[in-house]
């Protein structure tokens, strides 16, 4: 199996555009230059800014889970995997019912 393909500038953009107008933000009311009065970003710093973190830091995020031992361990794990809402159909579906 293939790992799949890092997203391009421009699908990084339109994902960032995206989430930024759902969330009610708009990049387009930054400037376009500099001003060093204010410090404002520019719309490019901001979207250069924007596609780095998208990039690199949900990936790691996703990937974390604390190291737990000891007592909090059982409830740590029955965190990690939550009790089924339905059991007798996933059994069902897995084919664990037949085992019975």
């Amino acid at each position: 199996m293939s790992q799949p393909q890092p997203p391009t500038q421009e699908q990084l953009d339109a994902y960032i555009r995206t989430r930024l107008a759902l969330a009610g933000v708009d990049l387009d009311l930054l400037p376009t230059r500099p001003d060093p009065a204010t410090g404002v970003p520019t719309r490019d710093q901001a979207l250069r800014s924007l596609r780095s973190f998208v990039a690199t830091v949900p990936a790691a995020i996703a990937g974390w889970t604390p190291q737990v031992s000891g007592a909090p361990a059982a409830a740590y794990a029955q965190q990690a995997a939550p009790p089924l809402l339905y059991p007798s159909i996933t059994e069902a579906w897995t084919g664990k019912a037949d085992g019975r």
